[in-house]
Parts: structure tokens; C-alpha cells; sequence
């Protein structure tokens, strides 16, 4: 995709020369004369910050571009200097479409500079940026329990390790089929992850999600690392809770950080609340992190499949074989036929908030949206609640449900999470969430909430020094360094549920 990077102070912000539009980097007013590289160009409406005005004339029914590519089709003529929005633009997709195996030649492999994290090793391989102490459950019916038995085990065993968390969720019950197995894979997943220095999971006893079946699901979990009991076969859950967790905080305090190569990173790419800035500033950057984690031989991933609807060859055609291309291919199909079965358009996005924003159609939320996948090969594509594998970019089965998602990314083993906003969002999930502003004014406004101001790119500041300062805090939040959601308690989960409820 076309380099974004900005041009100081320029009043709008056109990313590829192809392009129809650009973006409006302030409020426009109707009647002024805007200077576009030699262009003279007359703003015909009001034109909020944010929003896209016309730099190339379209014909009513003709493509409109933005990134390079079509972000729908002009309903109207539309003139060079209008506002172009819902009123004058409409999506192109309909359907599963076909797709033809055309990959690009991958970039240059750009060696980067030694780096290293200070993480926790775990036995399995994998390395951890957090020793916290886990308490999963297998179903709803003991959610609390799992909670009060975390409240009450941070009391008494504060400072000891990182911290202990309850994950509750209202499943593990009268599930079948992909529910019950998404439920099950999800939590032997996070039961796995390299952030819990020592998990308790809690069952109840005469769930669907039975205990036994969930650890049989999971064999690389620590089993000198994990406690387990149903409920219902106990005299006092929560005695036996503290004890348990007593035990894994014995073992977990005793690990220490030590430097661990960035090729162990496992780096989630996720975002919430675009914004006509997110696929100019915010994704663009969250791109330049995932491209030198991948290059360092780490591992981003990139999920939210129904914003990838649009822009699918700006991904397939960094397919790195074949078989890569067609599993990319399955899982966008799939999900599109998810959408049709259940008798609902494809299309059902860009949501109120993008809109008001400044994003038109869903094609061009995920033009957007895929920025963050940078410009590495793709190459594993993973089903919802699978694991990562080989290291590379990764495209993970997901919605783009916010907390799904992101939990979807935990427990598919990433370690930290870049989560860009326009809008902005308290959310935490259980792997430190990297809240990434597109706009300076959100930054501003919710400093309790963002952790790094992207909006600096509109500012003069280069894309390259943005990513060096972007990149130094993900390092940072993987050696120990608190993220906003962290500090402010926002952690929880939240699970796919697609099927019938007995």
C-alpha cells in the first residue's frame, strides 16, 4: 500500500496519486481556496475535520478511490471541493466474491538492530511479558466465585507477583457445536498463555464444558503451573481457591525477567472506534510496528475478518504460498457466508461512531483497517481460538467485536496488544492493551485512557521517528511498564458465541 506519511501543516492529506479524495486535516469551511501541491481547490461544503473532500472529479456509478483502491461508487456526480460521505457515496460489496492467486514479491528484508525485551521464559517455549496468576472458569455458573476468589487472593498475596485476575464469562452451558468448542479453546488458550505464571481453573461440575475435556484440549499447558477443581465437589470453594492460588504464587514468585530477543514477541494488532485519522496516522503507524516485529522475527497478528471485507487483495496478494492464500481466502469466505446465513449484509459497517468520524463505507474502514498489518508476507492464517505457530504475520478468525477480539489475540498467544482508536475506549483485556490515538485532540481529552498520541504525524512529525517512539513503548510495556488499562483495573474477556442456546 502507498507510504502515508504526512506532509507538515498541509490543510488536507490525499494517500495515493490515484485517489479521488482527500483527507480534511481541520475543519474546512465552504469558499475557501486550498493549495494542493500547485492544485487550487475551492471547498464547495462545510467539511468536518476528518472527513474527505474531492481533489478528482466522479461520475455518478464510477469507483471512487482512496488508498489507491475503491471505497465504493459515486451515487451522484460528484465535483472536485465536495464533502464526499454516505450522502454522495455508496459500498461495492454484495456478496462472496473470487479471488485469483497473484502474489507480490515480498519487501526487502530490512535487518533490524539486536534488540531485546526483559520477559519471563516459560517451559513451553514461548515467553511472557507479565507473571500474573490466572483464575479461569468453565462456565458462568462460577464466574464469581472465580472473581471472589481473585479479589480476595490479591489481598492477601499482594506484591508477590504481577497480579491476579479473574477472567469471568457467562458460558460453558447448554452450548453445542462451534459455541461450545469456541468457549472450551478460548480458555484452554489463555490457560496456556505465557502472561499467567500460574493458572486456577474452576469448574462447576455439570457444565457442557466439562473440566477434564478443556485440559485435554490444552497439552502444552504447565500442569506443575495449574489447579483445577470443580465446585461442586468441595466443601468451601473459596478456602480451596486461596489455597490453590497460594501454591501457584510460591512457584511464580520465584521468576525473574531476563532479556528475551523481540523474535518471541508476539504482537496483537487490533482497533476500535476508527475515525476518518485511524488510516492515515494510527494504523499506518501500528504497520511500521508490526513490519520490525516481523522483521526482527517476531509475530503480529491481525484479525477483525469482517474489516478486512474490501480490501481482501491488499492482503491475499502478500500471501506467501499457495496454501497460505487459500486458507486466508476460506476464512473471508466463511465469514462472509456467516453474515448471508444469518440473513444480514455483509456490509453492516462502518458502525455510527465511524461514521460521525468521517468513514464512508465499509470498504473504507478496512483499507484502513488492514494498515496495521503492515507489509510483511502473510504467512499462517489461523481458525478462532488457535494458536500461533511459526513466526510472521498472522491472520487470526475473529469478529470485530472489540473484547472478542481482542481476547481471540490473547489466546491465540499474543503477549501485547496495539489497539488503535479514533473514538477512544476504557477496554482492557488480559495481554497489556497499547491504547493508540489517531487524533491529538482524543489524546488530549483522555489521557487516562490513550498511551501514545498518533496524532503527531499530523503534526510534522515524521512516520519514521513516530514508529521509533511507538516501538520503544511496546519494549517498554513488555518489560514490566504499566499500560493506562492496566493502571486503571480494565481487564475482562469475552467469547464468540455464533450458535444456539439450549
Amino acid at each position: 500500500m502507498t507510504d502515508t506519511t504526512l506532509a507538515p501543516r498541509e490543510s488536507i492529506h490525499p494517500v495515493d496519486p490515484r485517489d479521488h479524495v482527500a483527507t480534511a486535516l481541520r475543519d474546512l469551511a465552504a469558499g475557501e481556496v486550498l493549495n494542493l501541491r500547485g492544485q487550487a481547490i475551492t471547498v464547495r461544503n462545510d467539511i468536518p475535520k476528518g472527513h474527505k473532500i474531492a481533489i478528482r472529479d466522479a461520475s455518478a456509478g464510477a469507483d471512487v478511490l482512496k488508498y489507491g483502491w475503491p471505497i465504493g461508487r459515486a451515487t451522484v456526480d460528484i465535483a472536485v471541493g465536495d464533502h464526499v460521505h454516505i450522502h454522495n457515496v455508496e459500498t461495492r460489496l454484495e456478496g462472496v466474491e473470487g479471488y485469483s492467486f497473484a502474489p507480490t514479491a515480498p519487501e526487502p528484508h530490512v535487518e533490524p538492530a539486536a534488540r531485546t525485551f526483559d520477559g519471563y521464559r516459560r517451559k513451553n517455549g514461548r515467553a511472557g511479558t507479565r507473571n500474573e496468576i490466572w483464575v479461569l472458569c468453565t462456565v458462568g455458573c462460577v464466574a464469581n466465585t472465580a472473581r471472589r476468589i481473585a479479589e480476595k487472593a490479591n489481598a492477601r498475596f499482594a506484591g508477590r507477583v504481577d497480579g491476579i485476575y479473574a477472567f469471568p464469562h457467562p458460558f460453558g452451558c447448554s452450548q453445542l457445536g462451534d459455541d461450545l468448542t469456541h468457549t472450551r479453546s478460548l480458555i484452554a488458550g489463555l490457560a496456556a498463555h505465557p502472561n499467567a505464571g500460574g493458572v486456577l481453573i474452576l469448574g462447576l461440575g455439570c457444565e457442557n464444558n466439562q473440566l477434564k475435556a478443556l485440559l485435554e484440549s490444552a497439552p502444552d499447558i504447565d500442569r506443575e503451573r495449574l489447579r483445577s477443581f470443580t465446585t461442586q465437589m468441595v466443601e468451601d470453594e473459596l478456602e480451596d481457591g486461596l489455597s490453590a492460588v497460594e501454591a501457584l504464587v510460591e512457584i511464580a514468585e520465584q521468576d525473574k525477567r531476563e532479556p528475551i530477543p523481540v523474535s518471541e514477541l508476539v504482537v496483537g494488532l487490533k482497533c476500535g472506534g476508527s475515525d476518518g485519522f485511524s488510516g492515515v496516522t494510527a494504523n499506518p503507524l501500528v504497520g511500521r510496528i508490526a513490519d520490525k516485529v516481523a522483521d526482527a522475527g517476531g509475530t503480529p497478528v491481525l484479525t477483525e475478518i469482517p474489516e478486512v471485507f474490501g480490501a481482501e487483495n491488499v492482503l491475499l496478494q502478500r500471501a506467501a504460498s499457495r496454501e497460505i492464500f487459500d486458507q486466508a481466502v476460506g476464512v473471508i469466505d466463511d465469514f462472509k457466508r456467516y453474515f448471508i446465513d444469518n440473513k444480514q449484509p455483509i456490509y453492516e459497517n462502518p458502525s455510527p461512531g465511524n461514521i460521525a468520524g468521517g468513514i464512508t463505507t465499509l470498504e473504507e474502514k478496512s483499507l484502513g483497517a488492514v494498515q496495521k498489518g503492515g507489509r510483511a508476507q502473510l504467512v499462517e492464517v489461523l481458525r478462532y481460538g488457535e494458536r500461533v505457530g511459526p513466526h510472521g504475520l498472522t491472520l487470526l478468525e475473529a469478529p470485530g467485536n472489540d473484547a472478542v477480539s481482542s481476547t481471540a489475540l490473547t489466546a491465540a498467544g499474543a503477549t501485547v496488544i496495539l489497539f488503535t482508536t479514533g473514538r477512544g475506549t476504557p477496554l482492557g483485556f488480559p495481554a497489556p492493551t497499547l491504547k493508540i490515538a489517531s487524533n491529538s485532540g482524543l489524546a488530549q481529552r483522555k489521557p487516562g485512557w490513550i498511551d501514545f498520541d498518533a496524532g503527531q504525524v499530523l503534526e510534522g512529525v515524521s512516520m519514521d521517528d513516530a514508529a521509533d517512539r511507538l516501538m520503544d513503548l511496546v519494549v517498554d510495556t513488555a518489560s514490566g511498564k504499566a499500560t493506562k488499562a492496566e493502571l486503571n483495573g480494565e481487564r475482562e474477556i469475552a467469547i464468540w458465541k455464533s450458535g444456539v442456546t439450549l
